[in-house]
């Protein structure tokens, strides 16, 4: 258990993961490369809840930007914490143009 700025979390600190790029290929769907060199898919119609209902406007969910290594919304009043999106998303292998 550890606690940042006033919030107790019942898992241990995460290592400093960031998101060093990001682009979307389809419906909430988005291709990462974080601050590993690693590049994976993240589905974003994981993420619910009312926070995440904009989302659904895929203008708005084009319109991401990175700010500190974190993807976010709506001038970040949407964000989601580069280690969820790393746990919940696949490993992603470009093919080389013949």
């Amino acid at each position: 258990m550890y606690t940042i700025n006033g919030i107790v979390y019942a898992s241990e600190p995460s290592s400093d993961m960031e998101i060093s790029a990001a682009k979307v290929v389809n419906d909430m769907m988005m291709i990462l490369t974080f601050s590993t060199g690693e590049t994976r898919l993240f589905d974003a119609t994981i993420l619910t809840g009312s926070v995440f209902e904009p989302l659904k406007d895929d203008s708005i969910f084009r319109n991401f930007q990175i700010v500190d290594g974190v993807i976010t919304w709506m001038d970040e009043k949407i964000d989601c914490a580069p280690e969820y999106m790393y746990k919940h998303s696949y490993e992603y292998i470009m093919k080389a143009a013949i």
